[in-house]
């Protein structure tokens, strides 16, 4: 694993069986009188304060190449990989894999970035990612994203909350795991392929809307990340961190797999 400014970035993974459980529970408050100790002025501040929420806070941040303040987010794509598509030197996942293996170089920049020419090699993997996933648009079969917006003074809850996205992608995998490269020219059966990415930018630019709403706004997703990505040779990323499952060539994923580990994601 790789730190870069503050966080990590690719991690490959074999997928364990999961199952999320969900609940939630009516507020009791909700039916509870208010006691009359509770002052009308304050209450109605605080609905005031509620109405602006994001809105009012930008209206005080400075301005960044991508915006204001800091943004979490994440996309996720599920797609249909043949058995050749899964050995080819070529595929997705071969791209994920050798950056995997060369993760030491996600902490380098060209040579020419100095010059305000070159980018960040982390930055260039996130983009690398982006463009493969995009090529991949007709063997899609499901998305989903979210994202969350920081002050610029917020950027430890900024951290905090992308490593609490990275650790609950984590916790679906039973071990971390780079496949050795000669396992390329091994014969695979067809899969489904899950492929999460999570990021910190700066800014509040970058789109991370309706991703599985459309195949056409889900690439607006991944394009507007390879953009931002790359923004002043990429200082504007804070941190990348990569998902992928299957990894190991004798592992399938089911569509069943897919519902029960990542029941998140929207079917196209």
């Amino acid at each position: 694993m790789v730190k870069h400014d503050l966080e990590t970035t690719t991690m490959p993974t074999t997928i364990k069986k999961l199952t999320t459980f969900f609940a939630c529970a009516t507020a009791a408050n909700a039916f509870t009188p208010k006691p009359l100790t509770n002052p009308i002025r304050s209450e109605s501040s605080k609905t005031a304060l509620n109405i602006f929420g994001e809105a009012f806070e930008k209206a005080f941040e400075e301005e960044g190449p991508l915006g204001k303040g800091i943004t979490v987010g994440k996309i996720q794509i599920a797609l249909s990989l043949s058995g050749p598509e899964r050995t080819s030197k070529d595929s997705i996942l071969s791209l994920l894999e050798n950056s995997a293996r060369n993760s030491e170089d996600t902490l380098g920049y060209d040579d020419d970035y100095e010059d305000g020419y070159g980018d960040s090699h982390l930055s260039q993997m996130c983009h690398k990612t982006c463009l493969a996933l995009m090529r991949k648009s007709d063997d899609w079969i499901g998305a989903c994203s979210e994202s969350k917006w920081f002050k610029g003074e917020d950027g430890a809850k900024a951290e905090s909350l992308f490593n609490q996205w990275a650790d609950r992608e984590a916790a679906k995998f039973e071990k971390e795991y780079i496949p050795d490269e000669s396992s390329s020219s091994t014969e695979s059966s067809p899969t489904i392929a899950v492929i999460s990415l999570i990021l910190e930018i700066q800014g509040d630019s970058t789109n991370f809307s309706r991703a599985g709403f459309s195949i056409s706004e889900t690439k607006e997703v991944l394009a507007s990340i390879a953009s931002d990505c790359r923004v002043e040779g990429g200082d504007c990323l804070n941190a990348v961190e990569v998902f992928w499952t299957p990894s190991d060539l004798g592992e399938v994923l089911t569509e069943r797999d897919t519902v029960l580990d990542f029941p998140e994601l929207i079917s196209f």
